[in-house]
């Protein structure tokens, strides 16, 4: 028998149904029965629609704490600013703007005439330095011998003229006693001449006995001069002797101030010495200089530059800007109440929004402050009008090595980050 229509159960449009039914009492039979079979299929179905329901929200509810995202996220670089060291004429630009350069090639060059000029001129004052150097470090050992003999020979010099000095006047002293000799004889010389002058007078001593007297008092005489002659050569010669002594102790004393002299010649070497590292630091400097005028790439990277041929530069003049696109991190700013379980080591991935491509980082570093606090007027709280804002706090999110190949996350970019707290 074909099962009856529910919808004939309901309203009325079962009243003809059940006057069949008064008319069939095995039909009435088999819906009384059927009808609790129904209600009852129908209520399992919706509890177990309702289970499937919670289940699936208890899975999505694990799957969604199962991770934090954010919006509010950028690629970020250190760039590398590029300035000259010294001052001079650019003469050759090797790179273009976007142009990608390894580190250590060469950017800008600046005319280097001046600076190898500069560095020939260190190298000529370094050498004289050192020359003179060499000749005062010289002259410290022979000013120390010739000192230490001056005053060997010297004090040998006041001894030998103060022992000529007491030869001398000993000779003096003996030649003065030959003198008073010499003078007496004279004397007596004389009287005898007197004497027998009066008796020959008398005719009582021969004239040859008067003769012989007389030439005997010449004779004294002349012995008187030679002795005074010989004493004032003696007395001489003293004064010669004192002469050369004071000659010697002038010497000795001149010898003994030598010392001071060495000290002072080997101040001198060794300010020449102190002056050689100085132009040693000048040649040093003026070849840093030098090399100076070839400005290399600090990193590799793509090139932003300022500068262009025939430009005069100074130090500290910026010429070009670096971008080390391999070197990129995800900026990520969470919410502080998204922090709970955020840990450094996480898995992180990433979404860039100029081609939709998604990139496998890592949490780095959660910043140690919020992002408000490094601004150039930080928040107020303790005021009168404080109204509670949730922050945000930066998450640096490193990529994973090899994600960044063709250097499509570039910097300022806008990224959707999500970390996986599990």
């Amino acid at each position: 028998m074909p099962e009856p229509n529910p919808s004939t159960t309901r309203g009325q449009s079962a009243q003809p149904q059940r006057s069949t039914a008064d008319s069939n009492p095995a039909t009435e039979d088999v819906l009384v029965s059927a009808y609790p079979a129904r209600r009852s299929r129908k209520r399992w179905i919706v509890f177990g629609a309702l289970a499937v329901l919670i289940a699936a929200g208890v899975l999505l509810a694990h799957y969604l704490s199962g991770f934090v995202s954010t919006d509010d996220a950028q690629v970020d670089v250190h760039l590398y600013p590029v300035s000259a060291r010294i001052s001079g004429y650019v003469q050759k630009v090797n790179v273009d703007d976007n142009q990608w350069v390894d580190e250590g090639s060469t950017l800008v060059e600046i005319d280097p005439k001046d600076y190898q000029v500069a560095l020939a001129r260190a190298q000529a004052t370094l050498d004289t330095s050192e020359a003179t150097a060499r000749a005062l470090n010289i002259d410290v050992p022979v000013s120390s011998v010739d000192t230490s003999s001056q005053l060997k020979f010297t004090s040998s010099d006041i001894k030998n003229a103060e022992a000529t000095i007491d030869a001398a006047e000993r000779e003096a002293s003996a030649a003065h006693a030959r003198v008073l000799e010499a003078r007496a004889e004279n004397v007596k010389s004389q009287d005898d001449v007197t004497r027998y002058r009066l008796l020959l007078a008398k005719e009582e001593v021969p004239k040859q006995v008067y003769d012989h007297a007389y030439a005997g008092a010449a004779t004294d005489a002349a012995a008187v001069a030679a002795a005074e002659a010989d004493e004032a050569a003696a007395l001489q010669a003293v004064q010669e002797a004192e002469s050369r002594l004071s000659e010697a102790q002038a010497r000795y004393e001149s010898a003994q101030a030598g010392p001071q002299r060495v000290a002072s010649t080997r101040a001198k070497a060794l300010s020449a010495v102190a002056d050689v590292h100085q132009k040693d630091a000048a040649l040093e400097q003026a070849r840093l200089n030098l090399g100076y005028t070839k400005i290399v790439a600090p990193v590799t990277g793509e090139v932003t530059k300022k500068v262009v041929v025939g430009l005069n530069v100074e130090p500290g003049e910026e010429l070009l800007t670096v971008v080390p696109l391999d070197q990129v991190w995800i900026t990520a700013n969470f919410k502080e109440t998204q922090l709970k379980h955020m840990r450094v080591g996480q898995k992180a991935k990433l979404e860039l929004d100029s081609n939709g491509r998604s990139y496998n980082g890592h949490v780095d570093s959660i910043a140690g402050g919020t992002g408000p606090i490094f601004s150039l007027l930080p928040p107020e709280n303790a005021t009168g009008n404080y109204v509670k804002i949730v922050q945000r706090v930066p998450v640096k999110i490193v990529l994973e090595p090899g994600e960044n190949r063709d250097h499509q996350l570039r910097p300022g970019m806008n990224v959707e980050a999500k970390v996986y707290l599990r």
